[in-house]
């Protein structure tokens, strides 16, 4: 089970959201690139980055900060990113910079075809991000939620070939109130690709509750907002992540 440390760019510097609304955005740091040295020191395995300007806009916005984050930690441990990233080109140049995997959200959900051709161009590189509130997906920023069930969706986007699923509960993100094991679980049995949980990891015993569950095919679990804040000890998390996992 990895816990994977977001690093969420906004105007260039870290910061994290409540239920994606850009005008809670609390700034942890100036300096991401440090932000991910720290992680990396502490620990972690994975790191995963969102450019919210760019999911706003449509099209990349943070890539200095980015390629500075990419520089800092060169090829010690995989990244993944999402946000704004619309075109096969994009995902290309994302990654001949150093991105390891590219996650494709609510594009997915609106133009299903990009996505198709995105697995196909770059097999092994792309993951897709499903948000969801009470089972249906949600786009453009968790603004609007359509009639998409997310377990069909997450079928439909595993024959495409997608290497992941990252699914997030938007009614849990940044709230601070605990992950939905029950559809985190849910999903992960409908599908035979891994899923990686997101949204309301807060404290140990989170992380024990994924744990319980990681042979059910959830991979990992994305912390933001409680390892910022400091109600969960990150290094700690995957310390007992790995205890717990290999039992």
């Amino acid at each position: 089970m990895l816990i994977i440390p977001a690093i969420d760019l906004k105007d260039g510097h870290c910061v994290r959201l409540k239920q994606g609304e850009m005008a809670t955005a609390t700034v942890f740091s100036e300096d991401p690139a440090a932000m991910a040295r720290r992680w990396l020191d502490a620990g972690a395995r994975r790191l995963h980055l969102v450019d919210l300007n760019g999911a706003f806009a449509g099209k990349p916005v943070n890539e200095a900060a980015i390629q500075a984050i990419i520089a800092e930690v060169g090829d010690e441990i995989p990244v993944q990113l999402g946000g704004g990233i619309r075109d096969l080109d994009t995902i290309e140049r994302y990654l001949d910079d150093g991105i390891t995997y590219v996650i494709i959200g609510s594009a997915a959900v609106k133009n299903p075809g990009f996505l198709h051709d995105a697995c196909n161009a770059f097999p092994g590189h792309i993951i897709v991000g499903l948000d969801a509130k009470d089972g249906r997906v949600a786009v453009e920023g968790w603004s609007k939620v359509t009639h998409h069930e997310v377990i069909d969706l997450a079928q439909k986007f595993q024959d495409y070939g997608v290497e992941a699923v990252i699914y997030t509960d938007i009614s849990r993100d940044g709230m601070m109130s605990g992950v939905n094991i029950e559809a985190t679980v849910k999903l992960a049995r409908a599908l035979t690709i891994p899923v990686i949980a997101s949204g309301g990891i807060t404290n140990l015993e989170d992380v024990r509750r994924l744990c319980a569950v990681a042979d059910e095919g959830i991979i990992g679990a994305i912390t933001g907002r409680a390892i910022y804040e400091g109600t969960l000890d990150f290094a700690e998390a995957q310390r007992l992540a790995d205890e717990l996992c290999a039992d």
